[in-house]
C-alpha cells in the first residue's frame, strides 16, 4: 500500500509474480498435460506429435497466427475488464453475461441502422455493445454498493439471466432472421462488420480489425489504472478499502464505476465476436469466453500487459488445440486440462516457487 501511495515502480518480487510465476505455471501445466496423456495410454511419440501440432497450429503458419489472434482478441478485451475489477477489489465473474448482452446489442444496432455508412455504423455498433455491457455490469455494482450483495453471487445470477434474455430476444420477429424458425438473429450488415485484414493474401484468413481495438483498449486501461485519478482510487480501494474510505474516496461510486468499466470491456468483447467473426447472434455464441477471460486476467496478474500475453497464450492454445486434435488424434479436452492446470499453479505461487526455487531471487538467510 505504501508503494502504491508513493507511486513507486514495481519491485523485483512484483516482476517475478507478474512474469516468472506465470511462465513456470505454463511449463508445469504442459508437463502434467503430458503425464495425463501417458496415464490414458497415449504413447510418448504421440505426445510429442501433439505438442508439435499445438505449436504449429498456433504460430506455425500465417493461418495459424491469424487464428491465434482471432481467438485472443475477445479474451484480452474481457480479461482487461476483469483485471480492472480485480484491481478494485471486485471479483466480477459476470463477463460471460456481459459478453452476451453486449454482443446482442451490437447485432441489433447493426441491422437496425443498416442505412448508415460504415464509418458511422461500425463505431455505433461497438459503442452499443460497450454501453449495454456497462449497464448490465452496473446492476451488480449497484447491488454491492447499495445493499452489500456480493458481486460473485449477483454476477452468477446475471450470467444465467443473460442466457434467457438472449433466447427471448432471438424469438422476437424483429430480431429473428426472416424465414427462419430457429433462434438466430438477422445478419450484421457489411457496413457494421470489422474488416478482415489479410483477405488480399487469403480470403480464409479471419484476423480482423478488432486487434486494433484491443491495442487501443490495452493502452486506455493502462492509462486509467496507472495514470489517472480514478484508476488510483480503483487500486487504493482494492488494496485497502478502509484506508481508501478514510482518505475520502467514495466506495459506492468506485464500485459502480469499476463494474461499469469492466462490463464495457466485456461488452466490447461480445461486439468483437459478432461483428468480426460470427456476423449474427445465436444461442451460446459467447462460447464460454467470459469464463476463460477469468483465467486470462489471473494469469496476467491483473496487469494490462500481462493480460495481453495471457490472452495470446490462451488464443494459441485454442487455435493449436484444433490442429493437435487433427494431427495427433488427441482429444481437444486436453487443452481444457492444461488451462485448468495453469490456473491451479497461478493460484498457488508458493507452490511454483517451491518447485522452481532456482528461478527466483533468494533473500538473505536462504528464504526464497
Amino acid at each position: 500500500m505504501q508503494n502504491l501511495l508513493q507511486g513507486k515502480a514495481l519491485g523485483r518480487t512484483e516482476v517475478e509474480d507478474l512474469v516468472v510465476v506465470p511462465l513456470f505455471a505454463v511449463v508445469m501445466a504442459l508437463i502434467l498435460g503430458a503425464v495425463t496423456m501417458l496415464a490414458t495410454n497415449i504413447d510418448i511419440a504421440t505426445i510429442g506429435r501433439s505438442y508439435v501440432a499445438l505449436l504449429e497450429g498456433s504460430v506455425g503458419s500465417l493461418n495459424a497466427v491469424s487464428e491465434t489472434l482471432t481467438a485472443a482478441a475477445p479474451l484480452i478485451l474481457a480479461g482487461l475488464g476483469l483485471a480492472l475489477g480485480f484491481r478494485a477489489g471486485l471479483f466480477n465473474i459476470g463477463a460471460e453475461g456481459q459478453i452476451v448482452m453486449g454482443g446482442l446489442a451490437a447485432v441489433v444496432t447493426g441491422f437496425t441502422f443498416d442505412y448508415l455508412p460504415g464509418i458511422v455504423l461500425l463505431p455505433l455498433s461497438l459503442f452499443a455493445g460497450a454501453l449495454v455491457g456497462a449497464l448490465y455490469a452496473s446492476i451488480a455494482g449497484y447491488l454491492r454498493a447499495a445493499t452489500g450483495a456480493h458481486e460473485v453471487i449477483s454476477t452468477i445470477m446475471l450470467n444465467l439471466i443473460s442466457y434467457r434474455l438472449l433466447d427471448y430476444f432471438l424469438s422476437l420477429p424483429y430480431v429473428q432472421q426472416t424465414g427462419r424458425a430457429d433462434p438466430i438473429s438477422k445478419s450484421v450488415p457489411e457496413a457494421a462488420e470489422l474488416p478482415r485484414l489479410l483477405t488480399a493474401i487469403d480470403p480464409n484468413l479471419r484476423v480482423h480489425a478488432g486487434i486494433f481495438l484491443v491495442l487501443i483498449m490495452v493502452g486506455l486501461v493502462y492509462w486509467l489504472l496507472f495514470r489517472s485519478k480514478l484508476g488510483f482510487e480503483f487500486r487504493a480501494s482494492g488494496e485497502n478499502p478502509k484506508a481508501a474510505r478514510f482518505a475520502g474516496m467514495h466506495s459506492g461510486i468506485i464500485i459502480v464505476a469499476a463494474m461499469a468499466a469492466a462490463g464495457a470491456l466485456a461488452g466490447l468483447a461480445g461486439a468483437n465476436q459478432v461483428l468480426g467473426v460470427l456476423g449474427r447472434a445465436t444461442p451460446g455464441f459467447s462460447a464460454g469466453l467470459g469464463f476463460d477471460a477469468i483465467a486470462v486476467a489471473l494469469l496476467g496478474r491483473s496487469h494490462p500487459v500481462g493480460v495481453v500475453f495471457a490472452g495470446l497464450l490462451f488464443g494459441a492454445l485454442e487455435a493449436g488445440g484444433r490442429q493437435m486434435q487433427v494431427d495427433a488424434g488427441v482429444s481437444i479436452d486436453l487443452i481444457g486440462i492444461i488451462q485448468a492446470l495453469i490456473i491451479v499453479f497461478i493460484a498457488a505461487p508458493l507452490l511454483v516457487r517451491a518447485i522452481f526455487p532456482w528461478g527466483f531471487r533468494r533473500k538473505k538467510g536462504g528464504a526464497s
